[in-house]
């Protein structure tokens, strides 16, 4: 077949009817196929876009490049700018119009109306970088600054930079990945590309190409004439307007996108951009679609002009109209496309396409596939079966291959064209299939046969300590309290340099009651932790040199030997009743792992390992799995649900919503449907004869897998042989329920699912009771919810609605009192007319809740009006604004567990966040208000649940109070304690409730050992790495000093010694040392009373060398002339290998 739908001559056809589902994608690839230029496809809007982008990167087999130049995603005349990635993909876009080679460009009819920068300024702008290229230092940060690149301590997104000596890391917009240039003497040594999250490079490059930060000058001479301009433009005061005082401070303010216009003498639009060999594909209604659009952009101009005094420029001066964009659109060659028939004439042609019948697959039925079976029998044509993963596809061929059907995958389309088989199948992104006649061939999308159920995302990849969460100092502001081992809690003041003997040194200045100061070393933070377990302004400040910090201990530490003894009891009475070991063939459990779909990050990866030893081992499990929402919790309990039933153990899945029951029983039916398990649900909505029915199969064991609410509760003793208690979402149960679960039987294993666990569960997991798998890294492409927080205003929550929608979106609008939602649902229809809106909340009928949940989920309507019934509910990429109204009566965990219900697409999300006004909202809700939105970043869950601990108190371990010994020495501290008394208690020894503070050696070879300013120039960041650095152990001092190597350059001397130092506490607390001190002429050793060194190897020490002599029975001197730092490092070195050895 050398053509697959028509051939394509430049003068003989402009327009195509008929083009339906895939057919359309198939016709461009035919079109570009058969001409030499490039060409640019005008999409109706950015869901085809999106969609249409797939489908031609699937029928031309990624020959091409095919790209998408976005819209804003902001209203007109928004004052907050695009998302970065967004102006990155612009840039990225608007450089590469000029290149010869064949490629694809989608655009939408709002992003065609866009004024944009001259193609001079992106050819002017953008710099190319050789390894060996000489760079003058200075010039080239201030024409990264000049460029629109912003400088930051740590570069994370597109158009960043920071400078550390010789080396500059920044984010090229356009770029996959940020790059790390290496400059020495002005020469160019090394251009290396790094993971913004690690910060660690990982390729080596030659060159690279950087494109402008933005889409708009931020020089000297644009920003004079941004000055001018404005001021030709506004009468009166311009230093009033915000943006013009911001330009002219050489700021970009958001918003500054619709000032474009100022900054250049002239501006362009994209089809300006493109060269000659441009060809174009357009809707037949584009005319309608540009006016419209342009429309839009008039009423909210007018809009903002009434309501508020704004500096706001005329839509023709910051747009195109559409009369201007159909005149550009004349000089290009061009093909016009529609769904429906067109006329036949000369110029014109319909597409021999149809949509396929309905072949969904009637699971009600006695022949469920006989729509399916009939079709593949008339057609004599040829079938290619879609999925849209390599799982999917599987099961998809498995299911074929059932109902006796010969399907063989094939690797991409063209392989498909070129073989013979009948029926195949392949991984494709389709939504809907087609009937293709000219090409005797019929593709049927997974979609079409199976009824349409929202799916689970999965992934992630990153191991985070959950202690080192609490202890790290990594979000120590001035003023905030933190806890000393041995002198109690102060403030953290910052760090300072200070004169120590000959040498600089920095030290941590906390300060104590009555101004007290204390200055701690930099090389001994792990004796420092950030302070939990009540808000800072009511946590203690203790005076140095007082009674009143060893009160607070002594008071700490009898709670703690009882809660230890407790705890102990706990792990005796589960250590008697040994739970059941777990056994499983290697490949039943690759067989399931490989019908996965997804790809299983690293964080899935432990959490599930850690589950899989938990339930080989004999001991009970009791795990929490925290991760945000669709971070890929559910997986991990399907695993361990699979060995469980392999073992012919019954599981257990609890779940807080009747709504959340039904859906893990469809997720986990659909998982486990080519496995003999059978899954069951017990639910409020079901009759009593299938509860009796699904009892009678639960007490026979003919059930494996029970999904239910509190409801099961009422069953738990009838199992025949249970196994294994899945806990999903455990803050949303209530106390009792709670109870209930604890009082299982002792053998049972219990696994806990969580996006923000409840603060006891917390106290809990990192007391050591329970153990905790984090998984805090999103998926791929995932980018963080911008989260606002206002008072009702009805043009705020227009425009949320508007900007959502327009860009093919969908809304929640939670309200949580089922009593006036009607009236809401008034109250909003009158603010966005134009929108339906339809309701959900828990106590309507069980039939109409899900209709209209369905409705949502297939994009039926496009505002949800709902209460918290969707917290736990569907997974619905679509929908990525929510609206939370009176967001101050919600807990923390219930916040941001609503906030998860969006941004689980690539599109920026947002969450609104309505209140009530500041005066009457309590100081606990302003709190979490605050605690929430500053932490926009994915994985924050667990971050969240301990600023819980801060607002809430940090609770009694095994209790129900909140208050306690915790507040007076900090939760961190109080773990620390109770794990190492546990311990103990569990070893037998003998525990010193005088002296259970364990300090590490102390080490002073007066040395100045410090990460200088010029090397760390940040202040925060310096005092992360000097916290991970005094708690890293050997081995990760190593990878540390690598880390630090790769992204600040060579260590400087100063460097060096705090790692050396740091190295000599670890050996010496290995010795059992207590101090070690060393000055030019002479130190010291101090011993612990329990030190593990040998009497005959302190003996050879003494009898070896005169330099060498007992003071005491713990304190060896040495007596030696060292005039260098060196010189005392080797001293003391060679002796503990002595000693060691």
């Amino acid at each position: 077949m050398n053509s697959w739908l028509i051939k394509y001559r430049e003068s003989t056809i402009n327009l195509v009817g008929r083009a339906i589902g895939p057919s359309l994608a198939v016709l461009i690839v035919d079109c570009i196929n058969q001409s030499d230029g490039n060409w640019l496809v005008i999409a109706r809007n950015l869901s085809q876009a999106e969609k249409l982008k797939k489908e031609i990167e699937f029928f031309c087999g990624n020959k091409y490049p095919v790209d998408l130049f976005p819209e804003w995603e902001t209203l007109p005349y928004d004052n907050f700018s695009p998302h970065k990635s967004i102006i990155s993909q612009r840039l990225k876009v608007l450089a590469l119009t000029q290149e010869l080679s064949k490629r694809v460009i989608i655009v939408t009819p709002p992003a065609l109306l866009n004024r944009l920068p001259p193609i001079e300024y992106i050819t002017t702008q953008t710099l190319i970088l050789k390894k060996n290229q000489y760079l003058d230092y200075e010039k080239f940060i201030n024409r990264l600054i000049e460029s629109g690149y912003t400088s930051v301590t740590q570069v994370e997104d597109y158009a960043e930079f920071t400078k550390r000596g010789s080396l500059v890391d920044l984010f090229p917009t356009g770029s996959e990945f940020p790059i790390r240039i290496e400059i020495y003497d002005e020469k160019i040594e090394t251009i290396k590309l790094f993971d913004p999250k690690t910060q660690i490079s990982h390729k080596e490059i030659n060159q690279i190409e950087l494109l402008p930060g933005r889409e708009f000058p931020i020089d000297k001479t644009s920003i004079e004439r941004f000055r001018s301009k404005f001021r030709d433009f506004f009468e009166g005061q311009p230093s009033k307007s915000k943006i013009y005082r911001d330009v002219s401070a050489g700021i970009t303010p958001g918003g500054i996108e619709y000032f474009l216009p100022l900054s250049f003498k002239r501006t362009t639009n994209l089809l300006s951009h493109l060269n000659s060999k441009h060809n174009i594909f357009i809707p037949n209604d584009i005319n309608l679609l540009l006016s419209e659009y342009f429309e839009e952009i008039t009423n909210r101009y007018t809009l903002l002009t009434n309501s508020k005094e704004h500096y706001l420029l005329p839509p023709e001066k910051v747009f195109f109209n559409n009369k201007e964009i159909n005149i550009a659109l004349d000089s290009f060659n061009k093909i016009t496309y529609a769904q429906n028939s067109v006329h036949d004439q000369n110029q014109s042609i319909n597409l021999n396409t149809q949509l396929n019948p309905s072949l969904k697959i009637q699971t009600t039925h006695k022949q469920p596939s006989k729509g399916l079976l009939n079709f593949i029998e008339k057609y004599d044509g040829r079938i290619l079966f879609t999925a849209n993963s390599r799982g999917r596809v599987e099961n998809l061929i498995d299911f074929l291959k059932n109902l006796q059907l010969n399907v063989r995958l094939t690797k991409s389309w063209s392989a498909f064209l070129e073989s013979d088989d009948k029926i195949s199948a392949i991984i494709a992104p389709f939504e809907e299939g087609i009937v293709l006649s000219d090409l005797e061939l019929t593709i049927i999308t997974e979609e079409q046969l199976f009824p349409k159920k929202p799916r689970q995302r999965k992934p992630a990849n990153k191991k985070l300590d959950p202690e080192l969460i609490i202890k790290q100092l990594s979000d120590l502001s001035i003023g905030a309290p933190v806890v000393h081992i041995e002198y109690g809690v102060g403030r953290f003041l910052g760090l300072k340099k200070l004169d120590y003997g000959s040498e600089n040194q920095e030290f941590l200045h906390l300060e104590y009651a009555d101004g007290d100061k204390l200055y701690v070393p930099v090389h001994s933070l792990e004796l420092i932790s950030r302070y939990t377990g009540t808000s800072p302004e009511n946590a203690p400040l203790h005076k140095l040199g007082s009674e009143q910090w060893n009160k607070a201990k002594h008071n700490a530490i009898k709670k703690i030997r009882d809660v230890a003894a407790e705890l102990l009891d706990i792990y005796a009475k589960r250590s008697t009743r040994k739970g059941f070991k777990y056994q499983w063939e290697k490949g039943d459990y690759e067989k399931f792992e490989n019908e996965f779909p997804y790809q299983v990050t690293e964080d899935q990866e432990n959490a599930i390992n850690s589950v899989l030893d938990d339930l080989a081992s004999e001991e009970p499990m009791d795990r929490v799995i925290c991760g945000d929402v669709g971070f890929g919790k559910t997986e991990v309990a399907m695993r361990a649900t699979l060995i469980a039933t392999l073992n012919h153990k019954q599981v257990v899945v609890l779940a807080p919503t009747t709504l959340l029951a039904n859906q893990h029983e469809n997720s986990f039916k659909n998982r486990f449907k080519n496995w003999p398990i059978k899954v069951d649900l017990i639910s409020r909505f079901q009759n009593q004869k299938i509860i009796e029915e699904v009892n009678d199969n639960i007490q026979s064991g003919i059930t494996d897998v029970v999904i239910g609410t509190h409801k099961v509760f009422s069953h738990i003793n009838n199992f025949k042989n249970l196994g294994l208690v899945i806990i999903d979402e455990e803050h949303r149960f209530g106390v009792r329920q709670k109870e209930a679960i604890k009082n299982l039987k002792n053998n049972v294993d219990i696994l806990t699912l969580t996006a923000t666990p409840i603060p006891r569960t917390l106290n809990m997991a990192l007391g050591g009771i329970r153990e905790l798998s984090l998984i805090t890294t999103p998926p791929l492409n995932r980018l963080a919810i911008k989260t606002f927080i206002e008072p009702w205003q009805d043009n705020l929550i227009h425009d949320a609605c508007q900007r959502e929608i327009n860009r093919g979106g969908q809304v929640y609008f939670v309200h949580n009192k089922v009593e006036d939602i009607e009236l809401v649902k008034m109250r909003l229809s009158k603010i966005i007319p134009e929108i339906e809106i339809k309701i959900a909340h828990g106590k309507m009928k069980k039939k109409d809740l899900e209709k209209v949940m369905l409705q949502f989920y297939e994009n039926k309507f496009s505002v949800l009006l709902c209460t918290t019934i969707i917290e736990s509910g569907l997974d619905i990429p679509n929908a990525n604004t929510i609206i939370i109204n009176r967001a101050d009566r919600f807990g923390l965990a219930q916040l941001h567990q609503l906030r998860g219900r969006v941004g689980r697409s690539h599109h920026r999300a947002y969450a609104y966040l309505i209140s009530s006004s500041e005066k009457s909202i309590t100081p606990d809700a302003h709190k979490r208000l605050e605690a929430i939105s500053s932490l926009e970043d994915l994985g924050s869950g667990f971050v969240l649940a301990s600023h819980d601990l801060e607002i809430r108190g940090a609770g009694e371990l095994l209790g129900d109070e909140q208050s306690g010994q915790i507040q007076q020495i900090g939760f961190s501290l109080y773990t620390d304690l109770l794990s190492k008394t546990v311990e103990s208690m569990k070893k037998g020894e003998k525990i010193k409730f005088d002296e259970p503070f364990e300090i590490g050696t102390e080490v002073d070879l007066r040395v100045p050992c410090l990460l200088p300013a010029e090397y760390v120039p940040d202040v925060h960041m310096r005092l992360i790495l000097y916290k991970r650095i005094s708690s890293a152990d050997i081995n990760e001092l190593s990878e540390l000093k690598i880390e630090l190597i790769d992204r600040f350059g060579l260590l400087p001397i100063e460097a060096e010694y705090l790692f050396r130092i740091t190295a000599l506490k670890h050996i010496s607390k290995f010795l059992g040392i207590k101090k070690i001190t060393m000055n030019s002429k002479e130190g010291s050793i101090i011993f612990k009373e329990n030190t593990d060194i040998s009497y005959e190897k302190l003996l050879d020490l003494l009898n070896e060398s005169e330099i060498y002599k007992m003071k005491g029975p713990y304190r060896v001197t040495l007596k030696m002339i060292s005039n260098t730092p060196e010189d005392r490092f080797e001293i003391i070195e060679n002796t503990l290998n002595k000693l060691k050895n």
